[in-house]
């Protein structure tokens, strides 16, 4: 019976590291180190996977809106959170403004909020990508929520689509996808 094919991860342009090789390095860690660099670049051993975006407004237009996109890390994700990427990809309004100044950042999920993280926020309307960065990077094994506030909902309904990217702390740092976070907008009924 032949073996499996190992999983292995590229580490220069012509060295191959095998996974379990890896896992033994990230074991060799000391504590409080919050980076794996590997090739010259800072990146997840397990990068974040799933997002959950919750918005307790969903009607046209209803004010005021806020957005919140959690994720959690991983205790063995290699890297500290240092920042985070939020682009619309998808929404029948790509003009609904935002207050990029209210952007906030706390420990936990809505509703349960833990201590606030520090967050620095832009956003490009062009684009409708929100470049965010963590001047306390989020450590290892945290779940983290980030803020966005519109000034209202979007003014058609629809299903909106953020697509959002983790970028882990560190010198010249490897962007991972987390996933897409899913807004439904809709049409309350007149009668």
């Amino acid at each position: 019976m032949a073996r499996p094919p190992q999983r292995r991860l590229s580490v220069k342009n012509d060295a191959i590291l095998p996974v379990a090789t890896l896992s033994l390095l990230l074991a060799c860690v000391p504590p409080g180190t919050h980076a794996l660099e590997l090739g010259g670049r800072t990146q997840f051993v397990r990068a974040p996977w799933k997002v959950a975006l919750t918005s307790y407004t969903t009607n046209v237009g209803q004010s005021p809106a806020e957005y919140f996109f959690t994720l959690s890390l991983d205790g063995q994700a290699g890297a500290s959170l240092g920042g985070l990427t939020i682009q619309q990809t998808r929404g029948a309004d790509w003009q609904f403004p935002f207050a990029v100044e209210r952007t906030r950042a706390f420990l936990g999920v809505p509703r349960r909020e833990g201590r606030p993280i520090p967050v620095r926020a832009s956003f490009e309307p062009a684009s409708r990508l929100f470049t965010l960065s963590f001047p306390e990077p989020v450590p290892p094994g945290a779940t983290v929520t980030v803020s966005l506030r519109p000034w209202f909902n979007p003014i058609q309904a629809d299903t909106y689509l953020f697509q959002v990217t983790a970028i882990p702390f560190g010198p010249n740092p490897l962007p991972s996808p987390v996933g897409v976070g899913t807004l439904r907008i809709y049409q309350p009924n007149d009668w």
